[in-house]
């Protein structure tokens, strides 16, 4: 591990910015998790923070692509969940036992030549490795589509997969140069997607829980930037923020079907 982190400190266009606020762990709605992440970006557009944020759904829900058709979501197993869409882009996603995370950099943070979802899914891929799971990420020209419906079916380069399963998975939106990436790490298998395993359903010794992998792979995103990772709150206008995005988006019917 400390090899790890000395060969991320020798990257010198990896550092972003002086400190990333960690904001703390916190479950809830799809609605909820979905305008809080948007409120992170507009905050890294309009006020230079950068923020790292890991969360769960307080109940299973399926969020939908930006671009997917809402009716998707009625096959078996999906339909009877809550569900939201995404600002993001990609298929449906099924959070259920999984560690979700998302980052919010403004237009300041220096540029890399590496995509960040490959880079954090590196962080991703050396944190599960620790805990016996090998993985690898997902190359051009190894791209795979196994079913028509699940993210997680589909096999895109910068995926994270351990013997052909996909583990973690990232989508972005930016914003006036800021830049938003959330995704998802699978933890155990769901009843709603029994097709997917989770790390720990591949891992062969103790589990792994969200917990650790948040705590770790917030130190790995620190040294990756070459920042401070400080914990930190939420301001008092990006709180405000959360309920007026929520209404007017993912909480909107009308918003969540007009595609």
């Amino acid at each position: 591990m400390v090899a790890a982190r000395q060969m991320f400190r020798r990257r010198p266009y990896n550092s972003c910015m002086n400190h990333i606020r960690l904001l703390p762990f916190a479950a809830a709605d799809g609605p909820t998790n979905m305008a809080a992440d948007e409120a992170l970006l507009e905050a890294a557009r309009d006020t230079g923070v950068a923020s790292l944020r890991f969360y769960a759904w307080s109940e299973p829900t399926v969020s939908l692509g930006y671009f997917q058709p809402a009716e998707v979501r009625r096959t078996p197993n999906l339909e009877a969940l809550a569900w939201v869409r995404r600002s993001t882009g990609g298929a449906t996603i099924v959070h259920h036992h999984e560690l979700t995370y998302s980052f919010a950099l403004p237009a300041s943070a220096p540029r890399s030549p590496e995509s960040w979802i490959c880079r954090f899914h590196r962080l991703v891929r050396a944190v599960v490795a620790e805990r016996g799971v090998p993985s690898k990420l997902v190359v051009c020209g190894a791209e795979q589509k196994l079913g028509d419906v699940l993210c997680f079916l589909h096999h895109t380069p910068g995926d994270l997969a351990v013997n052909g399963s996909k583990i973690a998975g990232s989508a972005q939106r930016k914003q006036h140069g800021a830049l938003l990436q959330h995704g998802s790490l699978l933890l155990n298998r769901s009843e709603f997607a029994p097709e997917l395993p989770g790390v720990n359903d591949l891992a062969a010794g103790t589990a792994v829980t969200g917990d650790d992998l948040a705590a770790e792979l917030a130190a790995r995103f620190a040294a990756e930037c070459g920042a401070e990772v400080r914990p930190g709150e939420w301001t008092a206008a990006e709180l405000a923020r959360v309920p007026e995005i929520k209404a007017e988006k993912y909480a909107n019917p009308e918003w969540n079907h007009r595609r």
